[in-house]
């Protein structure tokens, strides 16, 4: 299998602000190239694009290509589980949605700390490998956003486990809260394979200031600053997939073009983003990854990864960029800054474990003149 993954939680959207209204006719042209150049792994899961993901997957692939041409892997959406009775009922709707009769991978969704005794409580394991018995799922595993030595833990009290899924990126490979170096190090100790998300992280390393971009650039002209992304996560031994949510034709192409000959990283490039890490870290403010699960939750409506995204950018490059635009745009359609209560619920749905309340109060001491 082709290392490259089609991502579908940031599909070509007909309007940016709803996130149900999928551009089908972009998606299917991406899907028809991806296909013919051999690739083949689609990722979805229950709440991307507010349920509609699934839905997008068997219109534009289950639809128009036979089963075996391609594999999908769905998740377990532990966030909405309060009883063992809901593992049954949302599993056969996320059948229906993705219009197949079994999932190739299946993952217990964002699995860590906060919810895990929940999921022993209720089996959640056990339920998964049942489905696995039943020929329902062909390999099990589940996504984490927590630290290795946690990792460690569950992977030794349940080594029925197939694969994990992990952010890998350069800008989190050393991260003290990320831990992605030792999160994969862990798998690798367990004998497990790992699928990879975030590699852009959010797409933050997809735009990188003029002083990264040109290290880049410089060592490799014709070669795109996403693609270093990529290339950097494909390039570790015990990484099966890499995922990618492409959102239009451009980025489908640029990735394709970087995967499909694949070339890992030599010495001296893994030295040079280094480098580009450094000034990274110096740059970006608020290393929010744009996933979203802060968004739900919100009493007042914050549509906080965008906010955050805003900010970034308007601290990168001030009022240059279109960042004080894009911030009156989004505060007259949602909740600003300002109107955070700081109840916390979305620093306690964050798979980053960001303190989001205190960014706030940054974002606003530094934009709040524009409300």
């Amino acid at each position: 299998m082709k290392r490259l993954g089609f991502g579908l939680m940031r599909l070509p959207l007909h309007d940016a602000t709803d996130q149900k209204s999928i551009d089908y006719g972009c998606l299917n042209q991406m899907v028809d190239l991806y296909m013919a150049k051999g690739f083949t792994y689609y990722d979805t899961g229950y709440p991307y694009h507010m349920g509609m993901s699934e839905i997008a997957f068997r219109e534009a692939v289950v639809k128009r290509y036979p089963r075996e041409c391609f594999t999908i892997t769905d998740k377990m959406p532990l966030m909405n589980i309060t009883e063992a009775e809901q593992y049954p009922e949302i599993f056969a709707e996320q059948l229906e949605r993705c219009g197949v009769d079994y999932f190739d991978y299946y993952f217990l969704h964002a699995l860590g700390q906060r919810n895990y005794t929940a999921v022993q409580d209720m089996d959640g394991f056990g339920f998964i490998s049942e489905m696995k018995s039943k020929g329902k799922i062909r390999h099990i595993g589940f996504s984490y956003h927590d630290n290795a030595d946690f990792l460690d833990k569950v992977l030794t009290e349940h080594p029925e486990v197939e694969l994990v899924q992990l952010q890998i990126n350069y800008a989190d490979w050393d991260d003290i809260g990320i831990q992605s170096r030792k999160c994969y190090d862990v798998c690798c100790k367990h004998g497990k394979q790992v699928v990879v998300m975030e590699p852009l992280k959010g797409g933050i390393l997809a735009q990188l200031t003029q002083e990264a971009e040109e290290l880049l650039k410089n060592n490799r002209p014709n070669m795109s600053v996403a693609s270093w992304g990529i290339r950097f996560a494909a390039s570790l031994k015990n990484v099966m997939v890499v995922l990618s949510g492409m959102s239009d034709m451009e980025q489908m192409r640029d990735n394709l073009e970087c995967m499909e000959q694949f070339e890992p990283l030599k010495k001296d490039e893994q030295m040079l983003l280094k480098d580009v890490n450094t000034i990274l870290k110096k740059e970006t403010a608020v290393p929010c990854t744009g996933c979203r699960y802060c968004v739900d939750g919100c009493p007042k409506n914050i549509i906080i990864p965008e906010v955050f995204a805003i900010y970034n950018d308007f601290q990168r490059h001030g009022v240059r960029g279109g960042a004080m635009m894009r911030y009156m745009d989004l505060i007259s359609v949602s909740g600003k800054p300002k109107d955070c209560i700081e109840c916390k619920r979305c620093e306690r749905s964050c798979p980053q474990h960001l303190p989001i309340a205190e960014y706030l109060k940054q974002v606003k001491e530094v934009v709040g003149f524009l409300e």
